[in-house]
């Protein structure tokens, strides 16, 4: 139950547009101004209609109560989700009750709530009456040995290209271009990797990327082999080694992890997409275990993910982990309750500890990009052309990553603290720090996304 009383902020709501042009467009629509008949009820739902350039204004109305996060209807012809409809309507909910006043959702939201709860029953019956090990034990066996035989042919492949790559000395890969990374990346999707083939197109995009390239590639070249190395004996690794070698490669997986219930807070959530796919990346930190977690959703091309939870709001949940060592990625589970708002927030840490955490890290996952951290009383500061969070209490300092450099939320998180510490939650790694969240001293979440 959603209470009437409680409303989320203007950015915890921007927080769930699926992308720049979303939140811009909404944030104009978060005016009475086009609305009418709007409203919300105790049971969590938001309706409205959205004066637009037809004759017929659009229906919009968002299922709040939704425990995995809200759901959106809109009679525009939008693909977003949420459009910028949603978007506008949430935002005009979260200033009062004024512009949408308590009361009875009309027949046209009333139809599609009923629909979508009536849907979520007969799903949960089935999830319930499914007969447990109906697939053919034997059948699945024979098809993950077959793609472990492929695989372990295009590792081995790969790792002749690399030979001859060195062979021929770093400067030939400048001139041959992208094509010839393009190939082996085509020839590892075949060979079901990919994970191979994500690595091996992040290497042909090197050659060429600014001063110190050979370095980066030659560092890059090396990882590539030992994972391949990894993949190739992994009968000799541990067990949660090889589960991350298994992972890194590209094998699906189960999160097989014993449940975990806690009151996760939403420390951030964004999207990143290519031509063939979605994904969006939540952070949660449980208040009770102290654990950082990752949830993964993924959405076809151009179209946004399902599951959406507001930053800075707390999840009443179970999570299940995924194999592999230090891996923070877990799947959601049962959800007791929608998100809710909450005062809490993570422990910090300094740029030191960041940095020292980050290493500890890579003995388990030698692949690993970044690590989350959230750091404790740090000041945005410039160094020199680009930017550093640094100790307000110490000499330490974390580098900014040219991603957020080139962000909006740079100067969002400058103008936050105004030369005065704040926390920080955001992904450390080689390439520097990515700010996501940020609490000034006193007040709430504020997105950097």
């Amino acid at each position: 139950m959603t209470q009437q009383g409680v409303r989320w902020s203007a950015d915890q709501v921007l927080s769930l547009a699926p992308d720049a042009a979303s939140r811009k467009a909404g944030s104009k629509l978060g005016a009475a101004g086009p609305w009418s008949e709007a409203g919300s009820c105790g049971e969590g739902t938001v309706w409205g209609l959205c004066k637009g350039s037809g004759s017929k204004p659009y229906q919009t109305v968002v299922d709040i109560a939704d425990a995995s996060g809200p759901a959106y209807k809109c009679s525009c012809p939008s693909r977003k989700f949420p459009c910028k409809h949603a978007l506008g309507l949430l935002l005009l909910w979260s200033g009062g009750t004024d512009a949408v006043p308590a009361g009875q959702p009309p027949e046209w939201a009333g139809e599609w709530l009923e629909g979508r709860r009536k849907r979520a029953a007969e799903k949960q019956t089935a999830a319930t009456g499914a007969a447990p090990g109906s697939a053919d034990p034997e059948a699945a066996r024979r098809r993950a040995e077959r793609r472990a035989e492929r695989i372990t042919a295009g590792a081995t492949e790969l790792e002749q290209r690399l030979v001859d790559l060195l062979r021929g000395g770093l400067a030939g890969a400048e001139q041959a271009g992208y094509g010839q990374w393009e190939e082996t990346a085509a020839r590892m999707v075949d060979a079901q990797a990919s994970g191979l083939a994500a690595r091996v197109r992040e290497l042909g995009a090197i050659p060429s990327s600014g001063p110190g390239w050979p370095v980066r590639l030659l560092e890059e070249c090396a990882l590539l082999h030992l994972l391949d190395q990894g993949w190739l004996r992994r009968e000799r690794l541990p067990d949660d080694l090889a589960a991350t070698v298994r992972s890194r490669v590209g094998l699906p997986a189960s999160a097989d992890g014993p449940p975990l219930r806690d009151s996760w807070l939403v420390l951030a959530q964004y999207d990143t997409a290519d031509a063939r796919l979605t994904t969006r990346r939540i952070w949660l930190y449980g208040a009770t275990s102290g654990r950082t977690a990752l949830l993964l959703s993924y959405g076809a091309a151009g179209r946004a993910p399902e599951l959406a939870l507001p930053m800075g709001l707390a999840l009443d949940a179970e999570v299940s982990a995924y194999p592999g060592a230090g891996q923070p990625r877990a799947a959601l589970g049962e959800q007791f309750a929608p998100p809710a708002p909450t005062a809490a927030r993570p422990p910090g840490m300094t740029p030191a500890q960041a940095a020292a955490r980050y290493g500890e890290a890579l003995r388990d996952d030698p692949w690993l990009d970044s690590v989350p951290v959230t750091l404790d009383r740090v000041v945005p500061a410039p160094d020199g052309d680009s930017w550093q969070l640094a100790d307000a209490d110490g000499k330490t300092a974390l580098p900014l990553t040219s991603t957020a450099r080139a962000r909006p939320g740079l100067w969002r998180l400058v103008s936050l603290s105004g030369g005065a510490p704040v926390k920080v939650f955001g992904e450390f790694g080689h390439r520097g720090f990515t700010p996501l969240t940020a609490w000034p001293e006193a007040g709430g979440a504020v997105s950097l996304c």
